[in-house]
């Protein structure tokens, strides 16, 4: 197979099993962006009214007892802020859980999970300079670069457009009362988030419909991939042949063993040679041991003469059986009639070839 056969066969079931089971599944990172933003847009809704309280308080009594906060030194300072960071760190808190949440409900929505240790296992051609090289460089690399140049420019935009529309709020911060300030910010902030939603949502399911094709298209196969793996399921075609052509041989060899023992040969001169057995006392009905057509036919007759068994011709008869008899088996009843008085003159005849 070239390196640059054409991947033009879909699939095949045994592909599609053995590719999920190396964990190698279409993922959307979008869609995780998406859940991530809808569940901070979910908590800001929930939680942010109650922290944007709580941030008050925190800077109205910073605020409302400066004076006795000591600001001499740089130490102070950074106590105050400290003081804040961690207000600010407690009021947050709460968004880590859910984003945690969002990020493995998204990946659950998306694939079956599947535990597979050869994703874990060390791999020591991903510290590669070449291969490291290849996957920054490489066509996917560029792809993934192009999608968050788009991403991120388009949600810079959005939310320049979102805050343009709050300019004079924004604007006229510095004549609010600090204790105003969050809830301004929080309500921005909301308006950004849900408009970035609608632009997430979209960027997510043309994203997502992107990598499910792109990862059916990397697993489709060339012809001779499928080629191979019907020869690995099926076994091989030649070998199966050759198998199957033994087999006839060997048979055929076994039936022209049995022409010796045959009562009568029914024969339609040179076409058609079907060898009959009955035994009278041994035998229910008369049973086929050998049959051929042409060739077959012609050395059928020529073993059966050479060991001195009759041979019968009757062309429709002899038609008629090769057509409906199966070797080995006992002859169909409608035959039993006209092979019966065959069989009748040919033991007749050896009796009176015996006086």
């Amino acid at each position: 197979m070239s390196d640059g056969e054409d991947k033009s066969e879909d699939p095949s079931e045994k592909r599609l099993r053995e590719t999920l089971e190396k964990g190698q599944v279409p993922f959307s990172r979008e869609i995780t962006a998406l859940a991530s933003v809808t569940a901070i847009l979910a908590v800001f809704m929930l939680l942010l009214p109650s922290f944007v309280v709580d941030l008050t308080r925190v800077l109205q009594s910073v605020f409302a007892n400066l004076r006795e906060w000591p600001l001499d030194t740089p130490s102070d300072a950074q106590h105050l802020l400290k003081l804040v960071f961690f207000a600010v760190i407690l009021g947050l808190a709460p968004v880590i859980l859910p984003l945690m949440l969002a990020g493995l409900l998204s990946s659950l929505a998306q694939n079956q999970p599947r535990f597979v240790l050869s994703r874990i296992a060390p791999n020591f051609s991903k510290i590669s300079p070449a291969n490291g090289a290849k996957r920054l460089f490489g066509k996917q690399a560029l792809v993934e670069l192009a999608k968050s140049l788009v991403k991120f420019g388009a949600a810079a935009i959005i939310s320049a457009i979102v805050v343009a529309k709050w300019k004079d709020v924004v604007l006229g911060l510095h004549q609010k009362a600090i204790i105003g300030i969050p809830a301004i910010i929080s309500e921005i902030s909301i308006n950004v988030l849900a408009t970035l939603i609608v632009f997430v949502l979209i960027l997510a399911v043309a994203d997502f419909f992107y990598e499910k094709n792109k990862w059916f298209d990397d697993i489709r196969m060339t012809k001779q991939e499928v080629k191979e793996e019907h020869k690995q399921s099926e076994g091989d075609p030649h070998i199966k042949q050759k198998t199957r052509s033994v087999a006839r041989s060997r048979a055929r060899t076994r039936m022209m063993q049995q022409v010796p023992e045959a009562t009568v040969v029914i024969a339609n001169p040179t076409h058609f040679a079907v060898a009959l057995r009955y035994q009278f006392g041994e035998d229910r009905v008369p049973k086929v041991l050998a049959k051929g057509q042409d060739l077959l036919a012609l050395k059928i007759r020529q073993i059966a003469e050479e060991n001195g068994v009759r041979v019968i011709e009757d062309k429709p008869l002899a038609r008629a059986l090769y057509k409906a008899v199966t070797v080995n088996a006992e002859l169909p009843v409608e035959f039993y009639v006209p092979v019966a008085a065959i069989i009748r003159n040919v033991m007749a005849a050896e009796k009176r070839l015996a006086n």
